[in-house]
């Protein structure tokens, strides 16, 4: 594992973003009966692009997850799964096969279509995780289906006192992560902080972002995020002063991990700014292509 320690966390940040608002996820199963919360539901698409869902799931009882995700098609975007406990066999119909174990991920590119599985492989214990949806610009939408398993020890990191950034995507304090994306610049950070412990993250302006708090609690610019809470980073606006030629906003974001400490992902990325039309496992930019998406899957053209 890549891992750079700094003794103190490097002040980045000089105005950090604020919390528009903050969400709790609905209760919700998905595949064969598995139990979790989506996160970022499709009314937050536009409002969070290029992102269009965050499932997180998390339990110690069996039959909450036990069902698993049997056969399913994707086409037009990017699961991004990453598993803290337990383990989860994936195969798909482009030939792959991989095994999720805790602190690794799974990043699958659905493109022109697959249809894969996602299955328990343990019988007790507990299973904890997150998936999430990046969208796939209109160009690439119908690329060849691409995978890649990134085993934990791969996955860089960066440490400061009291914290560790986990980099997935993007890159934090000169840390680069395991994945790069051209069109979405997405930045995907685990981030694990000790009792007020404080992280600084630079964003682009351009850049939509949000935080999701799965241990203890966060502050965000005097705001608190309690587990379970997604909050929405407002995104940075124009000073526009009386005689001034109008600020940059804010720079970033300021992340302060409460008495309990906190553990959270931050996630950001940049705008497609085009149509979406989804229907369930096909997201693309219109509805005639969404159409043609079912056709080809009863067709047996995704497999």
């Amino acid at each position: 594992m890549d891992r750079i320690d700094t003794p103190t966390a490097t002040a980045l940040v000089t105005t950090s973003r604020t919390v528009e608002r903050l969400v709790q996820g609905q209760a919700t199963s998905d595949g064969a009966g598995v139990k979790l919360v989506r996160v970022l539901t499709q009314d937050l698409q536009r409002r969070l692009d290029p992102f269009l869902m965050l499932d997180a799931f998390g339990t110690e009882n069996p039959g909450d997850y036990i069902g698993g995700f049997p056969d399913h098609p994707h086409r037009g975007f990017e699961t991004v799964t990453y598993m803290l406990q337990g383990r989860m066999r994936h195969r798909d119909s482009a030939g792959n096969e991989g095994l999720l174990v805790p602190g690794s991920v799974q990043w699958m590119t659905a493109g022109r279509g697959v249809i894969h599985s996602e299955m328990p492989e343990q019988q007790e214990g507990a299973m904890e995780g997150f998936q999430l949806w990046l969208n796939l610009p209109g160009k690439t939408k119908m690329q060849p289906p691409g995978y890649r398993d990134i085993p934990s020890g791969e996955i860089p990191e960066w440490h400061a006192e009291g914290v560790t950034a986990r980099v997935i995507a993007g890159a934090t304090h000169g840390v680069a992560g395991a994945v790069q994306r051209e069109d979405t610049e997405p930045l995907y950070l685990d981030l694990h902080l000790a009792p007020g412990a404080r992280f600084e993250q630079p964003l682009p302006a351009t850049h939509n972002a949000f935080a999701y708090v799965y241990r203890g609690s966060l502050s965000v610019a005097g705001a608190e995020v309690r587990r379970g809470r997604m909050a929405i980073l407002a995104n940075p606006r124009p000073d526009f002063r009386i005689g001034g030629t109008g600020g940059a906003g804010a720079d970033g974001v300021v992340l302060e991990a409460g008495a309990e400490g906190a553990r959270a992902v931050l996630i950001a990325g940049r705008p497609l700014r085009e149509p979406i039309a989804q229907y369930g496992p096909f997201v693309m930019n219109t509805q005639q292509e969404i159409i043609q998406a079912v056709e080809d899957f009863r067709a047996g053209r995704l497999a």
